[in-house]
C-alpha cells in the first residue's frame, strides 16, 4: 500500500506490470522511461533471472509533482512470468496500488495469459486483496504481429477469456512500437490515485 510521510508531504504509491514470460512487460518500462525522460528521477534497475528474458524487477521512479499538497512518487516494477519464478512474483507484489495485466496476442500464448491471470488473482488473495477491487487495467500486447502474418487473437477473444468477469479498461499496444503504452500508464495511474485518494481521505 501507498506510504505517506506527513513530515514531507510525500505519497510513495507502487504499480506492478504483471504476465506471463515474454509478454512485453520489460520493453513497457523500457518505452515508458524513453518517452517520459521528464518525469524520470533515476535510472531504471533491473536484475536478470536466468532462463527468463524478463527481469526481476524495473525499477522507475516517476516524479509526478504535487497533489492536493502533497508529492507523489510512483515506483514502477515487472515481474519474472516463468513459473518457477512464483515466490518472487509474490514478494514484488507485496504492497502494491495499481496492476498492469500485460497480455501476449499470439495465439500460441493464450493458455499461459490465463494461467498467468489466475496466477494474479491467487497471489493478490494471499496479500488480502481482490482482484475485481484493486486498481487494474489489462493490455493485449504485441498487436503489430497481425500484419506480419503471425497467428494472433482478436480483440474481442481476448475481451471474452480474459476481461470477461473482470469488466475493466483494457487497451491494444505494440511495446515494441511504443503504441498504446501511454495511454495503458496513464489509465492506471488514473485509478490507483483515485483508490489512493479515497484511501488517504484526500477528498474531504
Amino acid at each position: 500500500m501507498a506510504t505517506y510521510n506527513p513530515k514531507t508531504k510525500e505519497i510513495d504509491c507502487k504499480i506492478v506490470y504483471y504476465g506471463a514470460a515474454l509478454s512485453g512487460k520489460t520493453t513497457n518500462l523500457i518505452r515508458l522511461h524513453e518517452a517520459f525522460p521528464k518525469y524520470v528521477t533515476a535510472d531504471m534497475v533491473s536484475i536478470e533471472t536466468k532462463g527468463d528474458r524478463t527481469l526481476f524487477f524495473d525499477f522507475l521512479p516517476m516524479g509526478l509533482g504535487k497533489m492536493k499538497g502533497c508529492e507523489v512518487r510512483l515506483h514502477l516494477y515487472t515481474v519474472p512470468g516463468h513459473a518457477k519464478y512464483l515466490s518472487t512474483r509474490k514478494m514484488v507484489l507485496r504492497g502494491v496500488d495499481g496492476l498492469v495485466f500485460v497480455a501476449d496476442s499470439m495465439e500460441v500464448q493464450r493458455r499461459k495469459n490465463m494461467e498467468s491471470l489466475k496466477d494474479l488473482q491467487q497471489n493478490l488473495k494471499e496479500y488480502g486483496l481482490s482482484i475485481y477491487k484493486i486498481p487494474l487495467v489489462l493490455q493485449y500486447n504485441k498487436r503489430d504481429l497481425a500484419t506480419g502474418g503471425a497467428s494472433v487473437m482478436s480483440l474481442d477473444q481476448m475481451e471474452k477469456e480474459l476481461n470477461g468477469q473482470l469488466k475493466i479498461p483494457s487497451f491494444a499496444a505494440s511495446a515494441i512500437r511504443g503504441e498504446g503504452i501511454g495511454k495503458t500508464m496513464k489509465k492506471c495511474l488514473k485509478l490507483t490515485l483515485e483508490s489512493l485518494q479515497k484511501d488517504l481521505n484526500w477528498g474531504s
